[in-house]
C-alpha cells in the first residue's frame, strides 16, 4: 500500500516530530534538574538543614516543588 503526503501533511509532521523533541528534552531537563536537588538537600549538613527549616528526609516532596511546581 503507497501513502502519498502532499507537502502540507509532510510539513505538520515535521512540526510535530520537533515538537516531541522539545518536549523530551525539557522533560530530561527537569528529570536531571530534580535529581541534582534531591541529591544536594539529601546532602546537605544538618546544622545548615535545620538553619533552612528543611527535613531532609522531605527532599524528594522539595525537589518536585522547586522544578515541576505545586
Amino acid at each position: 500500500m503507497e501513502v502519498i503526503e502532499d507537502e502540507h501533511t509532510s510539513i505538520e509532521r515535521s512540526c510535530t516530530m520537533t515538537s516531541i523533541i522539545a518536549r523530551l528534552r525539557t522533560a530530561a531537563a527537569k528529570r536531571a534538574a530534580y535529581n541534582r536537588t534531591v541529591a544536594e538537600i539529601s546532602r546537605m549538613p544538618l546544622d545548615v538543614a535545620l538553619d533552612l527549616n528543611i527535613y531532609r528526609g522531605d527532599a524528594e516532596k522539595i525537589a518536585y516543588r522547586a522544578v515541576y511546581g505545586a
